[in-house]
Formats: structure tokens, sequence, C-alpha cells
């Protein structure tokens, strides 16, 4: 026996699988549509033209990369997903030492290059590589303890949580605490379904629902001691000023309310394409789902989460179709990425949360984020178009 995994085919001809790329390009028109509106409304500083043109770009980049990756199969992807860990590290440490000034000094984040007019986040290349590296940990271990007990359980706790702390201290230095709730978002939504035991799950849920309290509590009543153990001023700023309704005086209140009065102002129907009449700062990225509800009202919002809800059943229903253990795995990892930054996204544009840099999957101007998400997309493509099951031999298998 090899020390490759076993795997017995199923096949009946490689699969594209057009109806998640039929989502993604209706994502697609509606983030060209969606910046076009918001860059010549609301930004007096970003050329109209360039901006489309970047997107277009960024989005051809992505469908290149979603390609290539649908190509990998299973056993490609197991053997890779070490080394896309690593390359990912290797890249969050050296954005430490050269960052991008201007966007430290505008973000607050030490957390992008910046070459010329390109700027790039490696922690969005991290968040596939993660998964990647998780779906495999976890794949593995339950393979070798097929008999479950507490031991073993705490066992791959300890391996996911060593897997994922150099991600989050790294993220910590770069001072990207919205990003850091994603990679938690995923670690959390693959331990969920990893199969340990609630005895061990549950504890660690009500602890860590108490430091989030916490946090809340020491935003408001003693800020202060957060800047004593290195969080930045405009962090918590984002916390105080999504508890009240009266400070807008910082960047952050201000963007929330305008984006309230510009969802608010599409009422039920919209404005109609093209109007807007409330200005909101940045509207092209983090706040573009004000754009959505100032000119196609409830129902454009509603029908637009209706097409993220379309997308994510389609990845669920490709999973079971399948049947491949670590495929499932890494489904879950990029479904819970896709979902936290949905929730996230529109919370903040709706003052349901507060504001934390997240931007709306595949509909937020931006590069990186977007080829992250392609990737995941790729990811997802490679299940169907590779249609194998896991047939396993032995532990060897597993090396």
């Amino acid at each position: 026996m090899n020390n490759e995994i076993s795997i017995k085919e199923d096949r009946t001809g490689n699969k594209v699988d057009y109806v998640i790329i039929l989502y993604v390009l209706i994502l697609g028109i509606i983030s060209i549509a969606s910046i076009y509106v918001a860059v010549e409304h609301d930004s007096s500083s970003t050329n109209l033209t360039s901006a489309i043109l970047s997107q277009l770009i960024w989005y051809f980049l992505g469908f290149v990369f979603a390609f290539i990756i649908m190509h990998f199969d299973s056993q490609q992807l197991w053997s890779l997903a070490i080394y896309a860990y690593g390359v990912g590290i290797l890249l969050l440490i050296l954005v430490l030492f050269f960052y991008s000034r201007s966007y430290s000094i505008n973000t607050g984040a030490k957390s992008w290059f910046a070459i010329g007019p390109l700027s790039f986040q490696p922690s969005e290349v991290m968040k596939p590589a993660y998964i990647l590296m998780l779906a495999k940990v976890v794949s593995k271990h339950n393979y070798n303890y097929m008999l479950r007990t507490t031991k073993t359980d705490w066992l791959l706790l300890g391996k996911v949580t060593l897997l994922t702390l150099p991600i989050l201290l790294l993220l910590k230095l770069q001072h990207d605490l919205g990003t850091s709730l994603v990679f938690m978002a995923i670690f959390i939504g693959v331990v969920f379904v990893s199969g340990i035991t609630w005895k061990i799950v549950l504890p660690f849920a009500l602890i860590g629902g108490s430091i989030g309290t916490t946090f809340l509590a020491l935003a408001v009543k003693s800020p202060t001691v957060l800047k004593a153990l290195g969080f930045s001023t405009y962090q918590f700023q984002r916390i105080t000023s999504w508890l009240s309704n009266s400070d807008t005086n910082s960047n952050a209140a201000y963007q929330q309310l305008q984006s309230i009065k510009a969802i608010g102002s599409g009422q039920i129907w919209g404005k109609g394409f093209n109007v807007s009449n409330v200005y909101v700062p940045v509207r092209e990225s983090d706040f573009i789902f004000s754009v959505i509800g100032e000119n196609f009202g409830f129902v454009g919002s509603a029908l637009l989460i209706l097409i993220y809800f379309f997308l994510i059943y389609r990845m669920i229903q490709t999973v079971f179709e399948t049947k491949n253990i670590f495929y499932a795995y890494i489904a879950i990892g990029i479904i819970m990425m896709l979902l936290f930054h949905i929730f996230e996204n529109i919370g903040a544009n709706t003052k349901l949360l507060p504001l934390t840099g997240i931007p709306l999957p595949f509909i937020s101007q931006g590069g990186s984020a977007l080829l992250s998400n392609m990737i995941g997309i790729g990811l997802i493509l490679s299940m169907r178009f590779h249609y194998k099951n896991y047939m396993f031999a032995g532990k060897s298998d597993f090396k």
C-alpha cells in the first residue's frame, strides 16, 4: 500500500458546476453596478473608470484561479495543504516588516503589501490555505481515531488550536481584529462538525461568550484596559459608536448612520438604479450594501440575500453528492468564511453589528478578498469536477 490516500473512482466524466458559476456571475454583475453607483456619487478621490476596470480585472484573475484550482483533485489538495499553510504563515510574517505605511495610517492595521498602485492583503490568501490544512488535520485525526473518546477529542482540539494560534497571533500584531474574527468563525464551524463531544465544546463556547461580553464591557467602561492589552483606539471606538446612537464624532459612527439613512430611504422598492441622495464615505468597499438598499430597497436587498442562500445551499448539496470527507471539511470552512462575511457586513451596514472592516463577498471593491473568495469557489468546483469517493485502506494512507 502506498502512502497516498487510496481512492476508488466513481466517475461519470468531469463535470463543471455551472450553477455555482452562474450565481457568482450574478453577484459579479451586482458588484460592477453597485461600485459604479458608489464611485460616481460618493467618491471624489477614486476614478470611476479605474475602479470598474480594476474590479473586472480582479474578477478575471479570480476565475482563472478558480479554473486552475478546480483541476486539482483531493489527492493533490491534500498534498498541497501543508505548503499552502506554510506560505500563508510566511506572508503574514513578512507583512509585519514590509507593510504599506499609507494603508496603516488610513486603516490602523499593518496588513497590506503595496507596490505602486497595487495592494495585497496576505491574510486573504491565508484563509483558503488555513481551511485546507484544517480539513486535512481533522479528517486525518478522525480516521486514525475512529473509536472516539474524550481523550482523543481533547487531542483533536489541541491540534486545531495549535494550527490556529500562530495566525491569530500574527493578525494581532497586525492590529487586524476583523480578519481574526473570520478565522475564528472558520475554526468554530469546523470544530462543531468534527465530532468533538459537547462536554468539551459547550464549556469553551461559554468561555468564549464570556470573553466577548467582557470585551464589550471594557470597550465602553474601561477602554484604557484594552489599550494596555494592545488594542488600538479605533477598535474599541467602533464598539462604543455601535452601542451609542448619539456618538457621531467617530468616522465609524458617521458611516453607519449614513448607511442606515441610505438603506432606509430605499424603502420597499428602492429609488431606482444610479440614484443616490445620501452620502456614505468609502461606500464602494465595506458599505456597498447601502447602495443596493438605496437603489433597490427591501426587495432588492432580500433578493441579494436569497442569491447568497442559493449559492451556499448549492455548496452543501455538492458535498452530499461527492461524499468525500476531506472535501466536506473544506466546504464547511468556505461556507463559514462566506457566512461570516455576509452577516457581519450586512449587520454593520444596518448597525446590528459593530463595524469590523469586513467586505461583502463577491460585491465589495477589493482584489485580495475577491481572490480569496474565488479560490474558495475553485475548491468547491473541484468537488464535482473530480467526482470521487473515499475508500480508506489503512493508516498509511494518511501519512
